[in-house]
């Protein structure tokens, strides 16, 4: 894992196209900023992680399970 450090109003760089900019530090909370091109999705770990449970529950339908 890399590990940075950063002030308001720095960013980082990943990849070509997508930037991750600090925006406010306020106590234990850093509000970020992330600017990606629009065929990259970006979302929360937990919402990904949901989104993934899902895809794998969809994927294991069985024929028998529809309805004819």
């Amino acid at each position: 894992m890399l590990v940075l450090t950063r002030k308001v109003n720095q960013t980082i760089v990943i990849g070509d196209g997508i930037e991750v900019v600090v925006l406010e530090v306020r106590g234990e909370q850093v509000r970020l900023g992330i600017r990606a091109p629009r065929d990259v999705t970006v979302h929360r770990k937990e919402i990904f992680e949901q989104i993934a449970e899902e895809n794998r529950g969809a994927a294991d339908v069985r024929p028998e399970d529809l309805p004819s």
